[in-house]
């Protein structure tokens, strides 16, 4: 029989480090933000108003994976609702259970919330990779005795390095490539171009450095940029979340996850392309660039060394974020959806929950069906 062990303390949670950290790299697809060190600060500024209930699973006494879930309160049209889902908060892209096992995970801890006393409203698992969960989690809520009513979360854009730099830049429109590479003449006309990226090893290795003096420049462009203003509450300079965004930052320095990226013209900072990595997946969580020197297109000059410099060290993926724009559909080569399984229990503003996002799927089927008849 699998043993359930559940922890609601972040702190106790901490002793769980070295099991964590072990069953992590044996994550498929793993992110930074699948890590302890990333829970613990993200913890630490939002987990104030959330209940934790991370459940670890064992069979015959060896950990077979961890289960990271909350309960958090939402604001929906019909009146608040206690929420048990997965902590990313859509820092990140994907998300799911930490492990090699993720099935027997998700099975166990589903299970597991099936019988002790309910203390959320719905359970909303959101951030899951259809490809690679592959039906994992529908069939986890049906064992468990959950109906999963399946939704598109959201897209990100993909550029998936394989094969070789060469081949993938051949792989760009003739036009992009000739609009960067006149980009890049106008830029070194205007000063000396110097390409900095900052990648640590971990703490544990001897490194760890987190070059504050780079993240300053990251903090001072975004300000000094359209994000300076923005209202999102995401950006790096955003008084909401800076704090933790510097802690963040720390921590990702000190387990070798961080990834800064910097174009320096004449001595002075012009863009920055902000991102976490793990195990050759890199995750573009900012960008920014002077807008005196918009121009000469900084940022497009500055993306461009990156992704051919990911090539060279080995890197497998770098992750663009959710959303889509014109400037994205250049560089990437897919656009991976993530997917949300809800279960709405017999309740009834739960069950209004369940009818408009029932009414929701119907009206995008029709929008889809009258696109393809007029394409």
């Amino acid at each position: 029989m699998p043993h359930v062990h559940e922890i609601n303390d972040i702190d106790e949670l901490a002793g769980y480090r070295l099991l964590w950290n072990h069953l992590l790299p044996q994550t498929r697809q793993a992110t930074f933000f699948q890590s302890l060190d990333w829970l613990e600060v993200y913890w630490r500024h939002f987990g104030h108003d959330q209940r934790l209930r991370a459940v670890v699973v064992s069979a015959a006494e060896e950990p077979v994976g961890i289960l990271p879930l909350v309960v958090r309160t939402e604001t929906t049209t019909f009146g608040p609702v206690r929420t048990l889902t997965y902590p990313l908060h859509d820092w990140g892209s994907f998300y799911g259970p930490i492990g090699p096992n993720p099935t027997a995970t998700l099975v166990v801890g589903l299970e597991h919330v099936r019988r002790t006393p309910r203390d959320w409203d719905l359970i909303d698992l959101r951030w899951i990779d259809a490809g690679l969960d592959a039906g994992r989690t529908p069939r986890a809520f049906a064992a468990a005795g959950f109906r999963p009513h399946e939704q598109v979360w959201a897209q990100t854009s993909f550029i998936e390095m394989t094969g070789t730099w060469q081949d993938y830049w051949k792989g760009r429109s003739r036009q992009w490539r000739l609009n960067v590479g006149r980009l890049e003449r106008r830029l070194a006309e205007h000063g000396e171009v110097t390409y900095v990226r900052h990648r640590p090893d971990a703490a544990a290795h001897g490194d760890g450095e987190p070059r504050w003096d780079l993240y300053d420049a990251c903090v001072d462009l975004s300000r000094r940029s359209w994000q300076g203003a923005s209202h999102s509450g995401t950006t790096l300079c955003h008084p909401n979340v800076e704090t933790y965004l510097r802690q963040t930052h720390a921590a990702a320095a000190s387990c070798g996850a961080v990834d800064m990226n910097l174009l320096v013209v004449d001595g002075k900072p012009a863009a920055f392309i902000y991102n976490y990595h793990y195990r050759g997946r890199v995750y573009g969580l900012r960008m920014g660039y002077d807008p005196d020197m918009a121009r000469f297109g900084p940022g497009t000059v500055l993306t461009k060394k990156m992704i051919q410099d990911s090539f060279v060290r080995g890197d497998c993926l770098y992750d663009m974020g959710i959303g889509s724009c014109a400037y994205k559909r250049r560089w990437l080569t897919s656009t991976p959806m993530s997917t949300r399984y809800t279960h709405f229990p017999a309740a009834p503003r739960t069950q209004l929950l369940h009818a408009k996002r029932w009414l929701q799927d119907r009206l995008r089927g029709r929008e889809q069906i009258a696109l393809s008849r007029s394409a």
